[in-house]
């Protein structure tokens, strides 16, 4: 079996990595984990979520890997309604909706990244 121990990054594709930093740190609260030479021209760029856990490298679109995708990554909150109004005015392409919340399916939403990426924030247990 492979040694695999956690996860820990996943990778997102943007246009404009210095644009995406600014989102992920200014937007979200993450910290810059890593923005280091990499390859012939390019770098390697995640950023973290305050309360650490997987990374988000943030990289340059290759080939059908093109910024505007489902990420299929949900960040938790103690606090959606509070993150969904707070994203709401700061700019943030947010849907208009908060799911869930009856009990059996946690408080969550979608929302959209400055890449047009969608994300989803949900209740933590």
């Amino acid at each position: 079996m492979p040694k695999v121990t956690h996860l820990g990054r996943v990778l997102v594709p943007v246009a404009d990595q210095d644009a995406a930093i600014a989102f992920y740190t200014e937007k979200l609260g993450f910290s810059l984990a890593a923005d280091v030479p990499f390859g012939e021209g390019s770098r390697w760029v995640e950023v973290a979520p305050p309360g650490g856990g997987a990374t988000i490298a943030l990289t340059p679109p290759q080939g059908e890997y093109q910024p505007g995708r489902m990420t299929g990554i949900a960040l938790e909150s103690s606090d959606p309604r509070a993150d969904h109004d707070q994203l709401k005015a700061s700019g943030v392409d947010v849907d208009a909706d908060i799911l869930g919340g009856d009990g059996t399916v946690p408080l969550m939403f979608f929302f959209r990244d400055n890449n047009k990426n969608q994300l989803l924030i949900v209740q933590g247990q």
